[in-house]
């Protein structure tokens, strides 16, 4: 799926970071995407946002089979950035589909082509119900990179 190529994006600009958010994607408050795959799959990657929280990937790894059921806030794997490691949470209800292939040659991907060649795993089902529409998520990135950047202010005048 490379939906995100032909869909409509917002550009979004704060400080020093930019991004192309997807319109028609769903986003979570821990900063993943959900967008609709084929026959009630979803598919799930990190955001721009979150890929440079983390740095450029390491490694992942999934700690469920395909087949198995999944709820909303499960941890069902992780991701390995040169500046953290981080739990990948569930975003959606249903069964787990799978992971991306791809990413086991190219890991690179996920910071690349976060929203689209960088999905991280598929679920059958539904997106959890606290997913945000791009404007809800746009004012959140708008509060969450604020308070970024008041912490490092308050730091400088230590």
């Amino acid at each position: 799926m490379d939906s995100a190529s032909s869909s409509r994006t917002l550009h979004y600009k704060r400080s020093h970071f930019v991004t192309q958010l997807p319109v028609d994607y769903l986003y979570s408050p821990s900063h993943a995407w959900i967008a609709p795959a084929d026959e009630g799959r979803w598919r799930v990657g990190l955001t721009k946002f979150a890929t440079r929280m983390l740095g450029e990937m390491v490694d992942h790894g999934f700690e469920i089979e395909s087949g198995a059921p999944v709820h909303c806030g499960q941890i069902i794997g992780w991701v390995e950035g040169f500046k953290a490691i981080s739990d990948l949470f569930c975003i959606a209800q249903g069964e787990f589909a799978g992971s991306n292939p791809v990413l086991k040659e190219k890991i690179q991907w996920i910071t690349q082509a976060p929203y689209t060649t960088g999905w991280l795993y598929q679920v059958k089902g539904s997106p959890d119900s606290k997913c945000l529409d791009v404007h809800a998520y746009r004012d959140l990135l708008d509060k969450t990179i604020d308070r970024i950047l008041a912490k490092q202010k308050s730091e400088e005048v230590k």
